[in-house]
């Protein structure tokens, strides 16, 4: 089964023992195949990463809670995928590297994209500068640069039509310097990555038992090539977006128009007030709302009893698919995805008064009320 698999697997590897954890999984719990299907270098690290269930969550809801570790590609993030798809598009293309091709590439991202682009571009040789609003996490900004990226600092919460905007700042800067604009948010190859490639391997990893998968949304290539790829298999799969403070997805999802409350939130490189050519191809059955605060406690949550270090998007991510389960039949298998890890937010979030406030909340709860922190349904998961 998927699940014992899942944990003989992890349970190797934890170990030390890679030839062992192959065996024991037999290929489904970390969707990894032979050595020499992998391209060579840092692109080799990419993908095919675990998926594990967690114990104490699917205990909670009575129904199996899964996370595909996403935080464990070659840079530490799910943007690896959509960075390296991106890059290999582009060379394809005859857009970026050979004779013809520009030197090197700009982007504009909320950071995650950018540590992504950084390593893989220093690994191929070529130039890259990233945009990201001034809001992004000091790790984050330390990182790119670490990787020989230059930083442009764009205003962070102004509206996109502003000129100074990190979007259309990285688009003019593109074109002054005759760099390839990526566009994570409208290009397709962002899209495929996880359409032939995260998608793919949850449905291999629970052998086509997935009842639903929930995570969040910022230029909507996760969240659309997975449910996408689920959907073909599989009708009934239930796909949630997941969404934070301040973001428009969720009126989207339900009405067919955005509309923010324009407040602020601690998520970076979630929510959005458009749409976008990647996010247009999703399926959403439903959509969930995570606040700040729900987020910041599943965090400690999975530190405490999961011993998972998790970025605040994937905490959110895996409170929405706590939501999302309660309106699912007993035993049901939800699937989400933890995005990055959390050492990129150690300074502006996970401070020791984050850790105290948590500590000292999750001490009045007790354990009988764990999951007290997640607010009730109040009459379906598009009302979460």
């Amino acid at each position: 089964m998927a699940g014992a698999g899942a944990r003989m697997g992890l349970l190797a590897v934890l170990a030390g023992g890679a030839a062992a954890a192959a065996g024991a999984a037999a290929g489904v719990a970390t969707g990894r195949r032979g050595a020499r299907d992998r391209p060579g270098g840092l692109a080799g690290a990419v993908g095919r990463t675990p998926l594990v269930e967690l114990p104490s969550l699917s205990r909670a809801t009575g129904r199996q809670i899964w996370a595909k570790c996403e935080h464990l590609n070659a840079t530490n993030s799910v943007k690896d995928r959509a960075a390296l798809g991106m890059l290999r598009a582009a060379e394809a293309a005859g857009r970026l590297g050979g004779e013809g091709g520009a030197r090197g590439v700009v982007e504009a991202t909320g950071g995650n994209t950018g540590i992504a682009l950084a390593q893989h571009c220093a690994a191929r040789g070529y130039d890259v500068t990233i945009v990201v609003p001034s809001n992004v996490s000091t790790e984050k900004i330390d990182q790119m640069r670490t990787f020989g990226a230059e930083v442009v600092l764009a205003p962070g919460g102004v509206p996109f039509a502003d000129p100074r905007h990190y979007f259309p700042t990285a688009q003019r800067l593109a074109g002054e310097r005759g760099l390839v604009f990526l566009n994570q948010f409208d290009n397709d190859a962002n899209f495929r990555a996880h359409f032939e490639g995260t998608g793919p391997e949850i449905w291999q990893q629970m052998e086509g038992k997935v009842d639903a998968f929930v995570a969040a949304a910022g230029t909507g290539g996760t969240f659309a090539g997975v449910s996408s790829f689920l959907k073909e298999r599989r009708e009934a799969v239930r796909c949630v977006l997941a969404d934070c403070p301040g973001s428009g997805l969720k009126a989207y999802v339900e009405t067919g128009e955005f509309r923010g409350s324009g407040e602020g939130t601690l998520q970076e490189g979630i929510g959005i007030g458009r749409l976008t050519q990647n996010f247009a191809k999703a399926k959403a059955d439903a959509a969930v709302f995570v606040s700040d605060a729900e987020a910041l406690a599943m965090a400690f949550h999975l530190l405490r009893h999961e011993g998972l270090f998790v970025g605040p998007s994937a905490a959110l991510n895996v409170a929405a698919a706590v939501k999302a389960a309660r309106d699912l039949p007993e035993g049901a298998a939800v699937v989400t995805v933890l995005c990055d890890a959390g050492e990129r937010y150690a300074r502006k979030v996970y401070t020791k008064r984050w850790r105290a406030r948590e500590e000292a909340a999750a001490a009045r709860r007790g354990a009988d009320d764990a999951l007290a922190f997640l607010a009730p349904p109040s009459g379906g998961v598009g009302e979460g």
